[in-house]
């Protein structure tokens, strides 16, 4: 691996070999989504506890100061909504030369296995692989399911996982399952974050889920629902940080929460 690669990586991956990436890429898909309708609002007191941010061209460039030096995952995949036929037609929206010309520590795009556009969506990978490897740029496959939620069991995962490594990701995004998560990531040569999904019903189910995850192998996350969503997301960040970085349970966690709302409240 070459030094440009390694140094990327470095920057998203922690020293500790864990990573928290904080996702604000849903209005690409979604439109002004609830809690995300000024995004720059959404993402300035979050920031400081992340270890990357995951955003569009659009957002970074009008809702992100330029003085900010958190490492960019820039969304390149796009071109559906939520209102439209199939959110899995997706393309590549964003060339290698915008990724260059933003400063992008990584790019991410969605595959969408098992769907009617598999082969356009594995094939887009590919494509971004290609040119971002001349560059240097790791690229996260996020295995997307659209709609259809009930595909998240580990046998799915798992394929969806192994196939976007083998098809030259660097790391893979993909959602927690509570049934032989560490299968997920055994069979995926490539480091493995987790994806949030839509929002829980309580700040402990995510402590649950983020400290299991990383016991079966995950390196850290990339939720953003479930800590821009709630009510205290500061609290949220700073206590899903302790868990990945400092090895607080997901009892800790939840004390962690609930002392920085009461400073809050």
């Amino acid at each position: 691996m070459e030094w440009g690669m390694k140094n990327r990586l470095a920057r998203l991956i922690q020293k500790d070999g864990k990573a928290l990436f904080l996702p604000v890429d849903h209005g690409y898909f979604q439109g002004p989504t609830h809690k995300l309708e000024k995004p720059g609002e959404t993402i300035e007191p979050l920031l400081p506890y992340a270890d990357a941010i995951m955003l569009t061209r659009g957002v970074l460039r009008n809702c992100v100061d330029p003085k900010n030096t958190k490492p960019v995952i820039l969304r390149v995949s796009g071109g559906a909504s939520v209102v439209g036929e199939n959110l899995a037609n997706e393309g590549l929206i964003t060339s290698i030369t915008e990724i260059l010309r933003v400063n992008a520590s990584a790019v991410s795009m969605s595959v969408f296995i098992g769907s009617k556009y598999e082969h356009q969506s594995l094939l887009n990978l590919t494509k971004l692989v290609d040119s971002c490897e001349d560059y240097g740029i790791p690229v996260m496959a996020v295995t997307a399911v659209g709609r259809e939620l009930e595909k998240r069991k580990a046998r799915y995962l798992a394929l969806c996982c192994r196939i976007a490594a083998e098809l030259g990701a660097r790391v893979v995004k993909t959602y927690y399952c509570e049934q032989e998560f560490h299968k997920v990531v055994e069979g995926c040569p490539v480091p493995v974050v987790i994806a949030g999904g839509p929002k829980v019903d309580s700040e402990k189910e995510v402590f649950e889920f983020v400290y299991d995850g990383l016991q079966q192998g995950a390196i850290g996350v990339n939720l953003g629902r479930n800590i821009w969503q709630t009510e205290y997301p500061v609290g949220m960040i700073r206590a899903i940080r302790a868990i990945i970085h400092e090895n607080y349970t997901p009892k800790e966690a939840q004390n962690l929460f609930e002392q920085i709302r009461a400073e809050k409240a």
